[in-house]
């Protein structure tokens, strides 16, 4: 079964994210679990999972159709020791925030060097945060998100995640997500399925299908390989629609959460109808 959402807002509460993929006939969704602007904020209360238990229990969702997304602030790779910590220690909370909630990932952008070491040693610390976030958490997979490779990020490429995740001592608990836009800003084609194809077929050779936990699900404001991260409406940027019609005609993207990150949330129901209307599979 495709699972099919969009990042949804969880104000007010983490189980109001329930109602609104509801609303908009998602049977997946992702969110944040925290304010993803801020440092600090209340632990999750006994009410608060108790509701969000319940929302999910009553509308039939799964832990693997919730893709939880990190903090915007977190940077796993920044060399200063002291920044370096206060992110880890926020993403080992945001990991405990998941658990909590019965759910069983969550989704985080590797990290940047700043340009102030190499690529390769900023790789390591991430490695090393994972690490720690995992030995102080059970049952959450860490979920490295592919990244457009805007300023100095890190995950531009499938090698990087790959070498991430090789230096990790716990790489069963590691997924991946693919992101459309950041992908095709990052320099792989896949505005046509053919291309599309050869590219996934390259992240198989490299990471792995297995490791796949989801997918956002984006059309594209800048241009191909420009390094830039802009959204778009899904058919109204410069990658078109051709790759969401393979995606939805290919087993190997079944059962993990398929998530709109798109710029209109207006029409989050359309696109939803519209990548639905695309598989012949249930």
């Amino acid at each position: 079964m495709y699972y099919i959402g969009a990042h949804v807002s969880a104000a007010g509460g983490v189980h109001n994210a329930v109602s609104h993929a509801i609303a908009i006939g998602a049977n997946a969704f992702a969110l944040f679990t925290k304010n993803q602007k801020q440092w600090k904020v209340p632990s999750l209360s006994e009410e608060d999972i108790a509701l969000f238990k319940k929302a999910m229990q009553d509308a039939g969702f799964r832990a693997e159709q919730v893709l939880p997304h990190d903090g915007y602030l977190i940077n796993l790779g920044n060399p200063d020791g002291q920044k370096r910590r206060i992110s880890l220690d926020s993403f080992i909370h945001e990991m405990k925030r998941v658990e909590q909630l019965g759910l069983d990932r969550l989704n985080f952008h590797p990290g940047a060097h700043l340009n102030q070491v190499a690529p390769e040693e900023s790789m390591k610390l991430v490695s090393e945060g994972i690490d720690e976030a995992l030995n102080e958490t059970e049952g959450v997979y860490a979920v490295i998100e592919t990244t457009a490779g805007q300023g100095s990020a890190l995950g531009r490429t499938f090698e990087e995640i790959a070498a991430i995740i090789e230096l990790c001592s716990q790489r069963d608990r590691i997924g991946v997500c693919v992101d459309t836009c950041h992908i095709f800003a990052a320099g792989y084609d896949i505005a046509t399925a053919e291309k599309f194809i050869s590219v996934m077929d390259e992240f198989d050779r490299i990471i792995g299908f297995k490791t796949l936990m989801g997918m956002h699900l984006n059309d594209v404001k800048s241009a191909y390989g420009s390094k830039v991260d802009r959204h778009a409406p899904l058919g109204e940027g410069t990658l078109g629609l051709e790759p969401f019609k393979v995606i939805m005609n290919d087993s190997r993207f079944e059962n993990i959460p398929l998530i709109l990150e798109t710029t209109d949330p207006e029409r989050w129901n359309e696109e939803i109808a519209l990548l639905r209307s695309y598989t012949s599979r249930t």
